[in-house]
């Protein structure tokens, strides 16, 4: 890459991040919802705007509604913990959530909360044209694979049928890979899904040409 298509790049980053902006305070200005009355903060995302790999979750648990800042908590660590693992970092990637505001008790979101936040994750995703769509979930994977249509969400079935399976699907005219992977959170409760999570991102890997380390061989690296 030359001097130039460093610009390029770096615009390109600037142009999507004034984007996003624009986006998070049309919501904070313009979304109606009784979540947005009871939170603490708008939770809208966090990562690199020119990702190659958006992660998209449920909604935000109570640390983040606190911080205003998705996957701050144990969920956060394991998500980190597993991007070390194919040479990435949470700056390398964004994140992002069908929900913008924490549901009380992290409730499960209703059908009208989903209907209201996601046109703004899905200008979300038309202004970072991932890759990769990795959904966190049943939620998010429902909503990504009903082609964004709430109302057909109910007809996908679940992550566990559905997890670490290659889909291709259309916004407009952008194609993306889908992946749909169990959500950090599942870890942290339910260690034996930890397999089926590290085998999650080994396909990720595949797709953007990077190696999966094992743990082993993470620590020795940092060591080193």
């Amino acid at each position: 890459m030359n001097k130039n298509d460093d610009i390029y790049t770096n615009n390109e980053k600037l142009e999507k991040e004034k984007k996003l902006n624009l986006i998070k305070n049309k919501i904070i200005k313009k979304l109606k919802c009784p979540l947005k009355d009871a939170a603490n903060n708008i939770v809208f995302g966090k990562g690199n705007p020119d990702a190659q790999i958006l992660f998209i979750g449920e909604a935000p648990g109570e640390k983040e509604d606190l911080q205003g800042i998705p996957f701050v908590g144990k969920a956060g660590k394991q998500l980190d913990k597993l991007l070390n693992q194919i040479d990435l970092t949470l700056e390398d990637v964004y994140i992002a959530n069908i929900l913008k505001y924490r549901p009380p008790k992290n409730r499960d979101p209703t059908l009208e909360e989903i209907k209201n936040h996601t046109p703004y994750l899905i200008e979300q995703i038309k202004t970072i044209q991932p890759k990769i769509i990795a959904t966190l979930g049943n939620y998010a994977t429902k909503f990504i694979l009903s082609n964004f249509n709430p109302e057909e969400m109910k007809k996908i079935p679940g992550i566990k049928d559905l997890h670490g399976k290659e889909t291709t699907i259309k916004l407009e005219k952008m194609n993306f890979t889908v992946i749909p992977i169990y959500h950090p959170s599942a870890i942290v409760y339910r260690p034996r899904l930890k397999t089926d999570f590290e085998n999650d991102f080994k396909i990720m890997a595949k797709i953007i040409g990077h190696k999966f380390k094992k743990q082993e061989e993470q620590k020795s690296l940092q060591e080193f």
